[in-house]
């Protein structure tokens, strides 16, 4: 049941847990309590996180935060407003990833709570907070009602889950049905068991947690406090009972901790009931309310203040019917007092194998990385070492919006070529803010004359003359990859406005290629929904020879660790092991052991066909022993055509991000931008190319 995920990455160093619910009102704050509780006796820092509340005032942001003593702030722990998400739900996951990211950095351990259903309808929502999870790569702990259900009900509830979660490719951990009849308690975590997931548990309805306090019952119907002790308003109110019948009726009926509905008319029931409140015999009473308005006789008033009471007693002007069916509608906050907490974490450790729980979050599990998550990835990995990146096509207003976007993010120093006068101009009309830019004029004098004698001394044996470099100077593709070379900036991003070739002529002419490597070549990082591949050569090489698809491989390796992927090369061909023959097939042989031969730290195999590579059933069953098939991360195209189609196809077909091309085996990076680019290609380019300087450095 759901999709397998292949892992791509490094082990987590963080615990980290998503507790979810198909339903609201099931009693996500009693898991987390214990979670947070079992969690703190392995690691010395936990955190919370909602990613969406109902409103600003999160009642289990608030109840966690005040119970555990987490050294966290309110607007740390709550990420946005649930409207924000149906407004504009991808800029809200975006925040939520971010707001996340953080939170990583300071604790050990995080406890994530998913939303309510209070504003979103159930399925929409549902779905939301797969999505959110899997961008958080929080494996999942789900939580289902079993509140007036049956154990086949309870069971389908979290068989209808699971597989929510798991079409999201989340992993899910465990379930936990919470508020179960508790005859029925035994059946359900027996049924649940059957599931097979690390963790499975059943916890029984408590009336202490699904209590009210008798302030909130006051604070609902708008009472007044006739009598009684005002300190007593904040215990709890386990049951409503109507007392319209004859006394002797009434204390029959009485129940443990109840908040009787009284007509205020029959007030002469007021002394009996405070009575039975002084007596051991019958149960203690929360709470009296005098309801319909009518005027307390002095003389029962005289009577009660004559007597040492501490039950609070309030009047209420609305009838009997409409009391009890506030009291009744009344939402209880599941952790609102010390004794609510208590209850809760006794009912949590009874109930739930708390080193089972541990154990399941401390497996070694595939990591998802989604397309937003890698964003965010590549985002902080650049600005947590800032490189300088110059941009040579600033009258372009796409660059000057990227530009606006990577310096409020911190990802990068930008250089832009123009002069200053007009970018600014330009950016501020448009409303762009570039005020952290440096912008560098290519009528400089002195970087002219500086470039132009470089550049003719680099091309001397191509006959090169001054004037010659001097013109060439006049280009922005040459004047910016003049700045790479000579470390005025760290990589270039170019060809919004320019082709392909004017991007990269320069860069192959004077900064030429890394030690050992023969060839430049262009690949793609395939942001699928639960991974990020790498595919190469998707834009350079048309037909390469076995020499040149071995440095292309060697090169895409370097790519793949650059952005911590980990690489399992596979070198692709219509045939698979030693099944085909035919010079294609031949040449991705010798290409495959030429890369053996350099003795790599990655696994590689080829020839091997797209499906053995990437899926793991058909990968073991064509090449049982490879430590590739069925597992592969960089893909090794054999040409230009099949690379450049595949590419494609799987962005079309899979729903695939592709980002790129990442031009590799250059000494310093200089990538090339589609004419079509949009901003957030722009930015994501500069990141990468930061990223590439980073590993050069």
């Amino acid at each position: 049941m759901g999709t397998t995920v292949r892992p791509y990455l490094r082990s987590v160093t963080n615990k980290s847990v998503y507790i979810a619910a198909p339903e609201g009102r099931v009693g996500k704050s009693i898991i987390a309590l214990g979670l947070i509780e079992a969690l703190s006796r392995q690691v010395k820092s936990v955190g919370i996180f909602r990613p969406m509340v109902s409103d600003d005032h999160d009642e289990v942001a608030i109840a966690l935060l005040t119970h555990t003593g987490i050294d966290q702030t309110y607007d740390e722990a709550v990420g946005l407003i649930t409207a924000d998400a149906v407004t504009d739900p991808e800029r809200a996951l975006t925040q939520i990833i971010e707001q996340y990211g953080a939170l990583q950095d300071r604790f050990d351990a995080l406890v994530v709570i998913g939303s309510d259903y209070d504003d979103l309808a159930s399925p929409t929502e549902l779905e939301y907070n797969a999505r959110i999870a899997a961008n958080l790569n929080a494996p999942v702990l789900l939580v289902v009602g079993g509140r007036d259900r049956t154990p086949d009900e309870v069971v389908a509830s979290a068989e209808h889950a699971i597989r929510s979660f798991e079409e999201q490719h989340d992993r899910v951990i465990g379930v936990v049905a919470n508020r179960v009849i508790p005859q029925d308690v035994d059946t359900v975590a027996e049924r649940l068991a059957e599931l097979g997931l690390g963790v499975s548990a059943a916890l029984p309805e408590s009336a202490v947690l699904a209590a009210r306090s008798v302030r909130e019952q006051f604070d609902r119907l708008g009472a007044k406090l006739w009598r009684g002790d005002d300190t007593m308003l904040d215990r709890e109110s386990l049951s409503t009972v109507v007392a319209g019948m004859t006394l002797p009726n009434v204390l029959t009926r009485l129940e443990p901790e109840c908040t009787l509905v009284v007509p205020s008319d029959r007030a002469d029931l007021l002394p009996g009931l405070l009575l039975a409140q002084a007596s051991d015999t019958f149960p203690d009473i929360a709470a009296i309310f005098l309801v319909g308005g009518y005027e307390i006789p002095a003389s029962i008033g005289k009577l009660v203040d004559g007597l040492e009471i501490d039950v609070p007693i309030g009047t209420v002007s609305t009838g009997t019917f409409v009391t009890a069916s506030k009291l009744h509608d009344l939402k209880a906050t599941m952790l609102s007092s010390p004794r609510k907490y208590a209850e809760g974490l006794r009912i949590f450790q009874e109930r739930v194998d708390e080193q089972a729980m541990v154990a399941a979050l401390d497996m070694a599990r595939a990591q998802l990385r989604t397309p937003r998550m890698f964003e965010y990835q590549i985002m902080q990995k650049a600005r947590a070492d800032k490189k300088t990146i110059v941009l040579p096509e600033s009258e372009d207003p796409r660059i000057l919006e990227a530009t606006s976007i990577l310096l409020r993010r911190g990802v990068a120093n930008l250089v832009l070529l123009g002069e200053e006068a007009k970018v600014r101009a330009d950016a501020a009309r448009l409303g762009f803010d570039v005020t952290g830019a440096h912008i560098q004029s290519m009528y400089d004098p002195e970087l002219v004359e500086r470039f132009a004698a470089k550049y003719a001394e680099l091309r001397a044996k191509k006959g090169v003359t001054i004037e010659q470099a001097r013109q060439k100077m006049t280009d922005p593709s040459y004047f910016g990859t003049m700045m790479v070379h000579l470390g005025l900036a760290d990589g270039m991003v170019s060809g919004a406005t320019h082709t392909t070739a004017n991007t990269i002529r320069p860069a192959l002419e004077f900064i030429k290629t890394k030690p050992g490597v023969k060839v430049v070549s262009g690949s793609f990082l395939m942001c699928m929904p639960d991974e990020v591949l790498v595919f190469a050569d998707c834009a350079v090489n048309p037909n390469p020879t076995p020499e040149q698809l071995a440095d292309i491989a060697i090169s895409s390796v370097a790519t793949a660790k650059a952005f911590d992927i980990e690489p399992r090369v596979a070198m692709l061909s219509y045939s698979t092991g030693a099944s085909g023959a035919g010079e294609d097939v031949d040449a991705v042989k010798s290409a495959t052991e030429m890369v053996r031969a350099t003795d790599p730290d990655f696994a590689v195999d080829g020839p091997i066909q797209f499906d053995a590579a990437m899926d793991p059933t058909v990968g073991k069953s064509k090449m049982p022993d490879s430590q590739v098939a069925g597992q592969a991360t960089v893909f090794i195209f054999p040409d230009l055509n099949t690379g450049n189609n595949t590419y494609k196809a799987v962005q079309r077909t899979a729903g695939a991000v592709a980002v790129g091309p990442v031009l590799q085996g250059l000494n310093k990076p200089v990538n090339d931008l589609s004419r079509g680019a949009l901003v957030a290609d722009i930015v994501n380019t500069v990141a990468i190319t930061a990223i590439q300087a980073q590993a050069d450095s």
